[in-house]
């Protein structure tokens, strides 16, 4: 077994997401059932808020080991982030630990969340960093695509980061699929390669899910 992130850190984490997530909001999930029950997985989360991480952990059916920017983890959030079994990368450059922290999840059989964005922005999946296709052509996991949909469409009264309390989130998650081409090669090209088929399958789950959920408006 690789070393990797704490599983039951992950499910203590999830379980401190159910509590808050449905504590403070409504959150209404889609989908959870097409998420394989065991095995290596990649969740590939849409960014466009701050809970949208937090939000998939509380309601994904599994423990979920998120990448997370090192910027997140200030103060008291470090220790925090790291019991629950965050994985903290530093995007500046290639973050050699957090690959192979990253590679240990899925090699040991956990589910590895990503923003495939890099960072928080319209949430649209149109521009995606290279290391969604690294992670799912290098370890063979699938990857199932969520949508959070509706987490930024109005601000709260009480606090003005955050959506108004017990207003509804929706969660769509999509199937399965997966990246690679089934040739196992790690070339660039192929890395390239999978990133088209990537977008292509993330843009469409999110236009499904748009639908699904009756949220057609474009995300601001």
């Amino acid at each position: 077994m690789t070393e990797a992130p704490s599983v039951r850190g992950a499910e203590v984490g999830r379980r401190i997401g159910v509590g808050l997530m449905y504590g403070l909001w409504k959150p209404r999930v889609l989908g959870a059932w097409k998420v394989p029950v065991t095995g290596p997985v990649i969740l590939a989360v849409n960014h466009s808020h701050n809970i949208d991480g937090p939000m998939v952990m509380g309601v994904a059916p599994r423990p979920t080991h998120f990448l997370i920017k090192k910027e997140a983890f200030v103060g008291p959030l470090d220790p925090f982030l790291l019991g629950i079994g965050q994985v903290k990368v530093d995007r500046s450059s290639a973050d050699r630990t957090a690959i192979t922290r990253a590679l240990g999840v899925l090699e040991n059989g956990g589910v590895l969340g990503i923003f495939p964005e890099g960072t928080r922005g319209e949430g649209d999946f149109a521009s995606l960093r290279a290391g969604l296709s690294y992670f799912a052509v290098r370890s063979g996991a699938p990857i199932v695509p969520v949508a959070v949909l509706g987490s930024t469409e109005r601000r709260g009264r009480l606090i003005k980061g955050l959506p108004p309390l017990r207003s509804r989130v929706d969660v769509v998650f999509g199937e399965p699929f997966d990246a690679g081409d089934g040739s196992g090669r790690r070339t660039r090209k192929a890395l390239d390669e999978a990133t088209e088929r990537i977008q292509k399958q993330l843009a469409a789950h999110l236009e499904n899910a748009r639908r699904l959920t009756g949220r057609q408006e474009t995300l601001e």
